[in-house]
């Protein structure tokens, strides 16, 4: 028996299952002394169905870690609890296909003695996430399932236990643990152990086959924290630039462009961060129908943006779920997404100009990335045309050069290139041989005896001004971005230091895995549309006669 699509089914799932066994099992924490079964959100039955996806072939799960990331106060504990409880007792080992084709689960106490933990960077921590399985097991659980003993630091189940774990990851390692529960990783880093604890983590639940969920806030870039670091995996996923693709991540954040300082603005990104969880009137925005108001009041939310004790760049993380700048971020993640506009697109006859950056490694099997970014030159619409980098999981890499070559003649025959600024860095001959090649066509160059080569990073004067020139573009809504993540993840990675001159664009440190190449590549697409403009290269390349298509009447 194999997996047979129902009606509105695209793809097998146990979720079904652990929704409903959530829905008859575990009472809501904080009801007082009415106690109420605890109702999942809808945002939240798509998490679980989605988590907990079955290859159809061989009913394996496809994701073994999850991510999900909300603001404060949107409910993620309870969740967790939830999936603690569902993960230690419940039907989330598959168990085969039924008589129609669907996939049936069974509780990991039928295969071995289950251990599942919740895991934070404190004691404190751990302990207040853990109150909550301890709260909500204590309704029909304790009946429905003889055995179950809530302590203060465990709770024991009929087979196997809940229980804490902190940073000491040398106390864990080796562990049997089948599902744990990574709380605020956000604030999970190499000084706290936090790094080294998420290690531990996911060797363990590797051992034995089991799942890991993280819970984060929003992270602050350049932290180098665990949230950041599975952000950026994620990224890598959907740029296929990843070997292992069993990550889930959801995350859901306000608009880049809410206005903290209007009412109208901040509710409405409020209640898109928020979704299911926001108590406005009008109900949920992420549904149609909308849902009922939720348990999240957004009023005190709204008056704690307005206190001028406050920090308006940590209410935006906590309370919009926006990844804000790092002190020293050249952009940040609001004013990057506030730019996006994945509807544009540009066209064959539309003139458009290229930056190059590329990269041929400071050391044996050490390399940065070589980019490749366009311009449209009539509304500044920057888009990817192709990004080369290590993958995480190689150890020798280095550029093929000869598919940059193509590329580069590829984007010549499918694009009006009216100019092309490379920085030469590495590249002398192969930018020798396109100014050859095409050199002549182009309407803008960069230096008069070389059309393409334009400064090498750092040693031009005038490279802070271009800098800040894209900045306050990105800043003021002059251009706009594909919607790219690998140009949006370099965009975020760029730091600036401070030089005579100005600032400049670096790394977080020398070594870091987390490119800039494309940002840098951004800044002269950015420079060569300029000059464009100036030379009057915006207009559409008139369609030769040979080409027009006649209409007969």
């Amino acid at each position: 028996m194999s997996w047979e699509p129902l009606d509105g089914d695209e793809f097998p799932t146990l979720g079904y299952d652990v929704i409903d066994w959530i829905s008859a099992n575990l009472a809501q924490p904080d009801a007082g002394a009415e106690p109420r079964p605890f109702v999942l959100y809808p945002e939240q039955e798509d998490f679980l169905i989605n988590f907990y996806r079955l290859d159809p072939v061989t009913g394996r799960r496809k994701f073994r870690r999850g991510v999900l990331s909300r603001p404060r106060g949107w409910g993620k504990s309870p969740f967790a609890a939830a999936l603690m409880a569902v993960e230690g007792l419940g039907p989330v080992v598959f168990d085969g296909w039924d008589a129609s084709g669907q996939p049936v689960g069974k509780p990991w106490a039928e295969i071995r003695t289950p251990l599942i933990q919740v895991a934070a960077t404190s004691e404190t921590q751990s302990r207040n996430t853990f109150s909550a399985p301890q709260e909500m097991m204590e309704g029909p659980v304790v009946d429905n399932y003889r055995g179950v003993e809530i302590l203060g630091d465990r709770i024991n189940l009929p087979s196997g236990r809940l229980e804490m774990v902190t940073t000491s990851a040398r106390t864990i390692k080796g562990a049997r643990s089948d599902f744990v529960v990574c709380d605020q990783t956000e604030e999970w880093v190499s000084s706290n152990g936090g790094s080294r604890l998420h290690q531990v983590i996911d060797a363990n639940a590797a051992k034995r086959g089991g799942a890991y969920l993280e819970t984060p806030n929003a992270f602050i870039p350049g932290e180098d924290s665990v949230a950041e670091k599975s952000a950026n995996y994620w990224s890598m996923i959907q740029e296929g630039k990843a070997v292992a693709d069993g990550l889930y991540y959801d995350h859901r954040e306000a608009p880049g462009d809410t206005d903290v300082a209007d009412r109208e603005s901040l509710t409405i990104g409020l209640r898109i961060a928020y979704g299911d969880a926001s108590q406005h009137p009008d109900g949920c925005v992420i549904h149609e129908p909308a849902c009922p108001p939720g348990h999240a009041d957004l009023e005190p939310r709204i008056q704690s943006f307005w206190d001028l004790t406050k920090d308006v760049q940590v209410a935006r993380s906590d309370y919009l779920n926006q990844v804000v700048a790092a002190s020293d971020s050249w952009l940040s993640r609001p004013e990057l997404t506030a730019v996006v506009d994945v509807e544009k697109i540009v066209g064959p006859d539309d003139p458009i100009v290229v930056g190059f950056d590329g990269s041929r490694g400071r050391a044996k099997g050490v390399s940065d990335a070589t980019a490749l970014i366009g311009c449209r030159v009539s509304d500044g619409h920057l888009f990817v045309l192709d990004v080369w980098e290590r993958p995480r999981s190689a150890t020798e890499w280095h550029v093929p050069v000869a598919d940059v070559d193509a590329r580069v003649r590829e984007v010549f025959d499918q694009y009006t290139v009216v100019g092309f600024y490379a920085d030469p860095n590495g590249w002398t001959s192969q930018i020798s041989e396109w100014e050859a090649r095409h050199g002549r066509h182009l309407t803008v160059k960069a230096k008069r005896d070389a059309p393409m080569t334009y400064w090498p990073k750092g040693k031009d004067a005038n490279v802070p001004r271009l800098l800040e020139e894209l900045h306050d573009a990105v800043v003021n809504g002059d251009c706009s971005l594909d919607g790219s993540t690998v140009l949006i993840r370099h965009m975020l990675n760029a730091r600036r230091r401070r030089t005579r001159s100005g600032y400049l664009l670096y790394k977080a440190y020398p070594d870091s895995p987390d490119k800039i190449d494309a940002a840098y590549a951004a800044v002269m697409a950015w420079k060569a549309r300029l000059d464009a403009m100036s030379a009057g290269a915006s207009r559409k390349k008139q369609i030769p006669a040979r080409r027009r298509t006649a209409v007969i009447r």
